[in-house]
C-alpha cells in the first residue's frame, strides 16, 4: 500500500496534496490520481477514512469527503471538473482538454456522463447500495458496518429501491454512447475518445471502468469482497457494454497511467 500522510502533517507541506481513501479503488479518487499521473505532477497522499467524520480534515479544508486536491495554500478542490481545471493549470502539457471548442465540449460532456451527478459512477453506486441493502441478515448482519455505510452514503446519492432499479437502464445508455464514440474514433484511426491524443475523458473512463469490470488482481489488488461488489452482472448493462470499452481501459493504463495500481 502507498504511503499516506495524516492531516496534521500534510497541511504544513507545500505543493499538491490529494486526499484519498487508502486501500479502496474509488473511481473518483482514482480519476484524480490519474489526471496528475498523466501529467507527471507529483503529489502527497493524505488519509481519509470513508464513513468516519474526518474531523481534522474538515478543520483543514472544510470537507470530509474524498477526493480533494490542495495546491499550496489554495482552497481545496473537490469536483471532477475542478480537478481537471487544476491539472491543466499546474501542467499545461500534455493537454487533457482539447483546444477545439467542439471537442472540448464533447470531452467535458462525456466526463459528466461518467463522473457527474446521475452519471455512470453515480448509478453504479446506487446498484451497489441496493445489493448490500437487500442482502438477508444471515449474509450481512443488521449491525454490520457496511449496512451503516450504505445508510450514510446512500442518502448523499438519493438511494431508494426505485432509484436503484432504474439505474441499470441509465448505465446501459451511457455505456452505449461511450462505445459508439470509441467505435467512430477507431474507424477514424484513433484509439482515443477525442482527437488523436489523451484527454481527460480517456482518464475518467479508464478509472471508472472497474465499476464495469475490475482490473485483474495482479494489476489492482483489493479485498475479495470489494472486488466482488465491483463486478457488474446486470444483463441489461452488460449487453450495452462494447468490448471496446475495456480494451480502451487497458490501453490507457498501459500507456498513460500507473500500473500496478497502488492503493
Amino acid at each position: 500500500m502507498a504511503e499516506y500522510l495524516e492531516v496534521e502533517k500534510a497541511r504544513g507541506l507545500p505543493g499538491l496534496r490529494l486526499v484519498l481513501p487508502p486501500g479502496t479503488p474509488g473511481p473518483w479518487a482514482e480519476a484524480a490520481k490519474g489526471l496528475f499521473d498523466a501529467k507527471r505532477v507529483p503529489y502527497a497522499r493524505v488519509r481519509q477514512v470513508t464513513g468516519e467524520d474526518n474531523a481534522a480534515l474538515v478543520r483543514w479544508t472544510g470537507h470530509s469527503n474524498q477526493p480533494q486536491a490542495i495546491w499550496n495554500d489554495e482552497p481545496a478542490v473537490t469536483g471532477w471538473n475542478e480537478m481537471i481545471a487544476l491539472a491543466e493549470r499546474l501542467a499545461p502539457e500534455p493537454r487533457l482538454l482539447p483546444e477545439s471548442p467542439a471537442e472540448r465540449a464533447l470531452v467535458v460532456g462525456l466526463c459528466h456522463e461518467i463522473a457527474g451527478a446521475h452519471g455512470f459512477g453515480w448509478q453504479r453506486r446506487l446498484m451497489m447500495f441496493h445489493h448490500l441493502a437487500t442482502l438477508p441478515e444471515a449474509a450481512l448482519p443488521r449491525d454490520h458496518p457496511q449496512r451503516k455505510l450504505v445508510a450514510s452514503l446512500g442518502a448523499k446519492y438519493g438511494y431508494s429501491p426505485d432509484a436503484a432499479l432504474a439505474a441499470p437502464r441509465r448505465c446501459a445508455a451511457i455505456l452505449a454512447l461511450l462505445g459508439e464514440r470509441l467505435a467512430a474514433q477507431r474507424d477514424a484511426g484513433s484509439p482515443y475518445f477525442a482527437g488523436r491524443s489523451l484527454s481527460a475523458l480517456d482518464v475518467y473512463w479508464a478509472t471508472f471502468s472497474p465499476m464495469l469490470e475490475p482490473l485483474p488482481e495482479a494489476l489492482c489488488a483489493m479485498p475479495s469482497a470489494m472486488r466482488e461488489s465491483y463486478v457488474l452482472r446486470d444483463p441489461t448493462v452488460r449487453a450495452a457494454a462494447s468490448p471496446l470499452l475495456l480494451e480502451h481501459r487497458d490501453f490507457v493504463y498501459r500507456n498513460h497511467l500507473v500500473l500496478p495500481v497502488d492503493l
